[in-house]
């Protein structure tokens, strides 16, 4: 499969995901949108994943939004694998009608996360993973929860069978790239939302072995998403 991927900063990269399609027989092509590229056509794809990003663009939405809009709209109308994470995630459960909006507590940092018990995804019941939000959505209509942690009561939601996914929570960080979003990004510890589930730098970075544990549920989700049509 030929998989686009549509990136909204330069502190929020694919990470795993494309090391993880290169490794499965996937070719890919990643849009830097942040950088002026073009939005790709859904005809020259067989599946878009739409990455994380500033939260800000959500309330203040880029130039080209219009046109990411509409290719995300497109998806979902169509038959093709739809993925979003953080941001990505954001944008397609808000075009599903659902509601966006600040949760009580930021997450920052490793969290577990425990699944619903209608949950499809093919997921451990209980698991931890790196988060990094603010805001949160509420379940689109026809959806199914993934389930969710003690901060945040949807990090995640599968729609249409599990073609569309949606993933508040990170499994396709990786130490380089959390390392960049700490030394790029201003931390949550900043912000009006309450900050106790916000670790600091040094308890992110503590244990390297969390990011290694992350690569068999990432392989697991994608192969679920990618099987699902």
């Amino acid at each position: 499969m030929h998989i686009h991927l549509l990136q909204h900063g330069p502190d929020h990269g694919p990470a795993r995901l494309t090391d993880w399609l290169a490794s499965m027989g996937h070719s890919y092509s990643i849009y830097h949108l942040y950088a002026d590229e073009l939005t790709p056509r859904p005809n020259e794809a067989d599946a878009l994943i739409v990455l994380d990003g500033p939260e800000e663009l959500l309330s203040e939405p880029p130039r080209w939004f219009k046109a990411e809009e509409k290719l995300i709209n497109r998806y979902l109308d169509g038959q093709k694998p739809l993925l979003g994470i953080g941001l990505g995630a954001h944008w397609i459960a808000r075009a599903l009608g659902a509601v966006v909006a600040p949760g009580t507590y930021a997450e920052a940092g490793w969290h577990t996360v425990t699944l619903a018990p209608e949950s499809t995804f093919d997921l451990p019941e209980t698991f931890s993973a790196f988060m990094w939000h603010r805001l949160i959505f509420s379940l689109p209509d026809e959806a199914i929860a993934l389930g969710g942690s003690e901060a945040a009561p949807l990090q995640g939601f599968a729609w249409d069978r599990g073609r569309v996914m949606g993933l508040l929570c990170h499994l396709e960080a990786t130490p380089a790239s959390v390392n960049w979003l700490l030394s790029n990004t201003q931390p949550y510890a900043t912000s009006k939302a309450g900050t106790r589930y916000v670790q600091d730098n040094a308890k992110i970075t503590e244990n390297a072995d969390r990011f290694i544990q992350l690569a068999p549920l990432l392989d697991r989700l994608m192969t679920q998403w990618l099987k699902a049509t």
